[in-house]
């Protein structure tokens, strides 16, 4: 249990939270929401004690660990990766330290017996026998293979650090489980193992996540950040939106039946008050008119971009075809003899283990890179758009955001390119921020914004979530479902492949491919 008691935080003028009351109790998992910048990992260092509050405290209950899902990949580069897991649980890994240390002592006086017979009863108490094999379990679970487990961090490539520190979070069965993006990094066999232990997890759980499909599956509560105070919703994150939308839109209808209804009042009141066989009446009429009060509705700090890719040219029957497709890096084949063809209305995702597989074969067909082999037919009337997963090429420049789209688009009208976007959450002097200082969120929207432009017909998006909040990845994900063209995609956020996806093709480890056109939960279901 975790209870926050009038919690504010205030940086100078601003103030991120103002008087948050919430209890947080085992047994449930909270998804903790809120726009870009509204203070959710913040809030999570709040409860972890890592940020102070300007007023009020966090509260845990007596004797209970926490345990916090840290993004520090560098940290533990010296440490050994199943010790790393094990540090997870603090209080047991220094008693192993010291067991260690004084195993090694030359000498040994009546003290350091006693001493160690201590730390030998305390070590049995926290299941230290079981520690490495635990904390092994859940490597492999994570699809860190035997052999690394007993490497240094710093041998490690960064996102495989990612899942050691996502174990150590794990480990020791916490009470308290705080957990920053945990998805991030991890395939779909890990995230599916995850969201597992997650529900048959017994204490508490907070968890910020970009993740619709993981929310839905985990959570219990939505905890809503908006405007400096937290709102707890019962249920998971499509019940939280569908009730929040809900109770906005019966507001609107209830002030709008209020105010009807004022203005009948009004209307006999100006008509009859000078009469004095109806003064009793408009008297009346005047005493329900004061009694009427209309519902206050504060609009959400949440902002959803205008994602909408409209086709300006139809492609015909000739869309694409990919035949005996051979690229070799590093001496080996990454893809071998691929042959695809597009067809119309395919909305195609790519799968594979490793992600450059996948990055190489989209650049190769948008002639980014070279191929060694095969061949590739676009149709003659397609005009593709193409999102790169890095696209820091595209703002290596010291242009302005209006500037920036200027080169790629030619409106003369100011005022309709401010209005577009605007749309897409440039507003205001915002559009005269320089493009090579934007946040990975803003490149994002500039770089979709870029795409819907060019009115193109046919669209590649290489990991196109990442960087984007949860109400810029729900605006992209309909864009794409309304989207009348032709789409090839990769991506980690289930819900977008699960809503777009009619057919998926994944890349086998030895270059080869598999082709079903059947929607993506079905496909993941027969693996």
């Amino acid at each position: 249990m975790i209870q926050v008691n009038n919690v504010s935080l205030k940086f100078g003028k601003r103030t991120l939270f103002e008087d948050v009351n919430i209890k947080f109790t085992n047994g449930n998992c909270y998804g903790l929401i809120g726009a870009n910048g509204s203070g959710k990992s913040t809030f999570l260092k709040i409860l972890s004690g890592e940020q102070e509050t300007t007023t009020g405290e966090v509260v845990i209950g007596k004797d209970e660990r926490m345990s916090f899902l840290r993004q520090d990949h560098y940290q533990y580069d010296q440490n050994r990766v199943i010790d790393v897991v094990i540090m997870g649980n603090q209080k047991l890994y220094a008693i192993m330290e010291e067991k260690d240390r004084m195993y090694q002592q030359t000498e040994f006086s009546d003290e350091d017996g006693m001493k160690l017979a201590e730390l030998e009863a305390e070590f049995m108490d926290l299941d230290g026998w079981n520690a490495e094999p635990d904390a092994a379990v859940l490597l492999n679970n994570l699809g860190i293979a035997e052999e690394h487990h007993y490497m240094t961090m710093g041998e490690l490539p960064v996102k495989e650090r990612v899942k050691v520190l996502l174990a150590q979070a794990l480990f020791g069965n916490p009470d308290i489980l705080l957990l920053d993006e945990p998805t991030n990094s991890l395939d779909l066999e890990a995230i599916r193992w995850l969201e597992e232990f997650l529900i048959n997890f017994d204490n508490t759980v907070i968890i910020v996540s970009h993740d619709r499909h993981f929310l839905n599956k985990v959570c219990t509560h939505i905890a809503d950040i908006d405007y400096g105070k937290i709102k707890l919703y019962v249920g998971n994150y499509d019940f939280w939106y569908e009730s929040s939308e809900l109770l906005q839109r019966q507001m609107k209808e209830s002030n709008k039946k209020k105010e009807e209804k004022i203005k009948e009042l009004q209307s006999f009141i100006a008509r009859f008050s000078a009469n004095a066989s109806k003064s009793k009446q408009a008297t009346s009429r005047k005493k329900m008119l004061e009694k009427i009060q209309l519902d206050e509705i504060i609009p959400s700090s949440r902002k959803y971009p205008y994602i909408d890719f409209k086709i300006e040219k139809p492609a015909g029957k000739e869309i694409l075809k990919v035949e005996n497709l051979t690229k070799i890096v590093d001496g080996k084949k990454i893809l071998d003899k691929v042959s695809f063809t597009i067809l119309k209305g395919d909305k195609i995702t790519f799968l594979a283990q490793d992600d450059m597989v996948k990055t190489t074969l989209f650049n190769i067909l948008m002639g980014k890179e070279k191929y060694d082999k095969g061949t590739i037919e676009w149709g003659k009337t397609i005009i593709p758009g193409y999102l790169p997963q890095d696209n820091n090429e595209y703002f290596d420049t010291d242009k302005n955001i209006m500037e920036w789209i200027g080169q790629y688009y030619d409106i003369k009208d100011e005022t309709i390119l401010r209005g577009f976007l605007g749309r897409m959450l440039f507003s205001g002097e915002d559009v005269f921020k320089k493009v090579n200082v934007l946040s990975g969120g803003e490149k994002a929207r500039c770089m979709l914004s870029k795409m819907m432009l060019e009115n193109p017909n046919f669209l590649i998006l290489d990991e196109p979530t990442n960087h984007l909040d949860l109400e810029s990845i729900t605006s992209l994900n309909k864009g794409l479902v309304n989207f009348q063209g032709e789409v090839l995609f990769t991506s980690r956020d289930y819900e977008l492949n699960n809503t777009v996806t009619n057919r998926v093709i994944e890349i086998l480890p030895d270059g080869k491919i598999v082709d079903r056109s059947i929607p993506y939960e079905e496909y993941i279901d027969q693996k």
